[in-house]
Formats: C-alpha cells, structure tokens, sequence
C-alpha cells in the first residue's frame, strides 16, 4: 500500500490530463484487492454511548491510521458521533433514510423534507424506517437551532426511536485546504464537493447496522405516497439477481437504494477519494467497481427535488424530475419467478427486463407462430390482475401484433427447465397490449406459469416493454 501512496504523491504533480486515467487504475485497485479480503463487520455504532468522546487524536494521526487501514474496505470508520437528538434502537428497521444537511445562504428545507418522509408513510410503514439526519456544518450555533425545531415538530418520531439527528465532529474531518482543482473548477466549488463527499460518507459509515436498506435522500426532496411499499415491492421482485444501488430519481443523490451491508465500502470509498470529483460520479465508479454494469432505475420516480436555492452559494437550481408522481402508485408485486422464451434475444435486451419493475424491457427478433414467452413464479400464487405492454414510442411497430395470454399449472421438469403442463386461455392481445382483471375469480386454481404465445408469425421485431402482475393479498393485510 505504501507504494500505492507513494505512487500517488508524484501523480498531483502531472498535467491535469492525467488524473483521470490514473484514478481509475487507482480505484480498480484499491476495489479488486478488497474483493479478496474477508468481510468483518464492526459493531461501531452500537458501542457509541457518549455524546462526544473525551480524548480526540490530532487530525494529522488519525487519517494517517485511517489511510493505512483503507485495504478494509468491510470494516466501520472510527468517528464518535454526537448525537444531537434520539438514539439508535436495538431492533434493525427494513429502511434507513439518510439525510445531510448544511446552513444554506437561501432557503431550507430539511424540515419540509422531514415532514414528507413521514406524512407520506402508513401507520404501518413507519414502524419500519429510520431517518438519520447528519447535521454537517460547522456553525454550532446554527446546529443547535436546527435541532430544536426538529425536536418541537418532530418530537414524537423522536422518541419512537424512527428519528436520529447526529453530527461528526469537524476534528475528524480531512483537509478541506490545497484541493486538487480537478475539471478548472474555482477553489471554493471544489471544497464545497469535497467537504459534502465526507459528510455523506460519515452519514454512510453511522447508518450501517441500522437496517437492512439504506436510501439516501437530499435535504429539500418530497415523497410519493406509500413510497415504502413501492420499494419493498422492487426489491421482492429483483430477489435473487444481483445488484448494488437501484435508483427512484434521475436527480443527483436523491433516491438511491443500497444494501446495508455494501455501506461500510462506500463511506471508505467516498472518503478516500472525496477530492476527486462529485460525489454522484464517484457513484458510478463504486457502482461499476462492485459488477452491476447497467443503471437500473425505478419509473415513476418516488422522490421530487423541491428546492429553489443549492446549498452551494444559494444559486438556483430549479431541476425537476419529470418522472415523479406523487400519489399513490399502483405498483405492481411481480412475485419472484424465472423467466424462459424460445424468440432470439436481440444483444443484452433478455427475457427478465420485461419482468423487471425498473426501466428496461426485452427484444427480440422477429417471432414465429407457436412462439412463446413464459413466467414460472417460485411458488404458485393468487393473480389478481394482469397487464402486459409491448412497442415503444422509438420502436412503435416492434409490437406484438398476435397473440395470447394464458396461466397456467402442474409444474414439471423439462430438459428446457420447469413448465407448466396445463393452460387456460385468458384473452387475446388488442394493438399489442392487453389487461385483464379479477383473474382469481375466472380461475379457480393458484397459478404457477403466465404465458404469453405468438399465434401468427410476424415481420417485426418484438419489444415486450413490462409484464406487471398483482398478487390477492392475504385476508390479513
């Protein structure tokens, strides 16, 4: 490792051209050597029981311990926080949301945003979310007037444990002074970005044993109704494919969603590299680093940006994400299945992407009569609606221009994997779409299989764009 540093004291005196490619090898590096050491978890964050602790090493020390003990990339960042209001739970939620907020020169909207994730969640759902709010300015003064208002409005979420306020101490910050000027940006831009990689990195590091998701928000966003239950039903419907950050808004860091246990390696990877550039491309570096090659991003988006005024100098920023609908969305539960079809798949656009309740859809070659596209869920289940779109706007004649739709039972195995041996008819595709409801009171049987069938051959290529199923909820629910 000392060689690697060594090697990157004498790349701050190349030409500025040669940061970039020098970066990556670095990243790929440090990325490719952790992926061999073994993952252990330290429970940092239950044994913080002071507000404060009582002796701080000089800040110079401590990163020096830090950066040579970077090869772990599992292993929790050593900051005692202060928590400013609430403490942690024993019990780990379904959902942490982490927020990072500064004093801003025009505007705030940490309190609105505050409100929104919790107005817009069921009785229900907010027994399963934590919000940690890292409070990460300097100015105590104005940290001590934030958390009063919190603690006033928001006192109830407070004592159920579902509201955090915490603060890392600015001795435990990097240097903010002498900068790399990365892409000409002027001196000031670049602390503002680089101070923001760390505060979210310490947000990162506190959250990790808190749940078992973890969603990262900005300070001035709004919420979709329910916009719980529509996350828990992505992450049902992907189990069993890989994944590392799925994403519920286009818009900077808002709405993305990550695996709890992937946590520790982001706050180690957004600290080390928190000169180099925004912390949503350091994002994609990590992403790609860690195997998932494509975006894979939820539509409608369940996260709006709400403010007028950046954190950075208070310039405007009106972004807006067009995808985002704010009332209750009809999200569909596409239960766990495997997906088969005998159509040639045109480059990576597979059979699954048309499962998917992200934004991807399945293409394929023209297809043939006889042709077939088949769900076989992991275990039979009640259907209570079914709807099926194919074409694009782009591609409007890569529809599928005849066809059925059918469900089906009596698994068995084949040599081309499980199929169902029985199917029943439920309607024919009109201008290559087709929905139909109250499918558990025209079938008597739990479904295993949902087939879609090409009856006439056709010119056209085929575009399956999403496949959405709902499932009868028990009596319970």
């Amino acid at each position: 490792m000392r060689l690697v540093w060594k090697s990157l004291d004498k790349m701050r005196c190349l030409r500025k051209r040669s940061t970039i490619p020098f970066l990556g090898f670095l990243i790929t590096f440090l990325l490719f050597l952790n992926l061999y050491i073994e993952d252990g978890y330290v429970l940092e964050g239950d044994k913080r029981q002071l507000r404060e602790a009582s002796v701080h090493p000089p800040s110079s020390e401590r990163y020096a311990h830090t950066f040579r003990d970077l090869s772990n990339f599992s292993g929790t960042i050593n900051v005692t926080y202060r928590y400013l209001a609430g403490t942690p739970l024993n019990r780990k939620k379904f959902l942490t949301i982490g927020l990072s907020s500064v004093k801003r020169k025009r505007g705030n909207y940490l309190l609105e945003t505050i409100k929104s994730i919790f107005d817009q969640s069921s009785y229900e759902e907010l027994k399963e979310i934590v919000v940690v709010v890292h409070l990460a300015d300097f100015d105590l003064v104005w940290c001590e007037n934030v958390v009063q208002e919190i603690t006033r409005k928001f006192a109830h979420h407070i004592i159920a444990g579902r509201l955090l306020v915490i603060q890392a101490p600015e001795e435990f910050y990097p240097s903010l002074d002498g900068l790399k000027r990365n892409y000409n940006d002027p001196e000031d831009r670049v602390r503002f970005r680089s101070k923001q990689n760390v505060d979210y990195a310490f947000l990162l590091n506190f959250c990790t044993n808190l749940s078992h998701f973890y969603m990262m928000l900005e300070d001035d966003v709004r919420c979709s109704r329910n916009y719980l239950t529509a996350l828990k039903k992505v992450i049902t419907s992907r189990q069993g494919s890989y994944w590392v950050m799925m994403e519920f808004s286009k818009l900077g860091y808002i709405g993305k969603l990550y695996h709890s246990r992937d946590l520790p390696r982001l706050a180690h990877f957004l600290l080390m590299f928190y000169q180099e550039m925004p912390c949503d491309w350091l994002l994609i570096h990590f992403r790609g680093l860690l195997a998932q090659k494509d975006v894979i991003r939820f539509k409608p988006s369940l996260f709006q940006h709400m403010g007028y005024y950046s954190s950075y100098k208070g310039v405007e920023n009106k972004l807006k994400d067009d995808d985002f609908e704010e009332d209750s969305i009809d999200i569909p539960d596409n239960p766990p299945a495997s997906i088969y079809t005998n159509i040639n798949v045109f480059e990576n656009y597979d059979a699954t992407k048309a499962y998917s309740t992200v934004d991807e859809y399945f293409w394929g070659k023209p297809p043939s009569t006889g042709d077939f596209f088949v769900i076989v869920f992991n275990k039979s289940t009640k259907i209570s609606k079914i709807k099926i779109a194919t074409g694009s706007d782009d591609r409007q004649n890569d529809f599928l221009h005849h066809g059925a739709l059918e469900v089906g039972e009596k698994l068995v195995g084949t040599k081309k994997g499980k199929q169902c041996s029985s199917y029943i008819t439920l309607g024919e595709f009109k201008n290559g779409n087709i929905e139909v409801q109250d499918v558990d009171h025209k079938i008597s049987f739990d479904i295993e299989c949902v087939r879609i069938v090409v009856t006439a051959s056709q010119k056209e290529w085929l575009i399956i764009r999403s496949i959405s199923l709902w499932t009868t909820q028990p009596p319970s629910q």
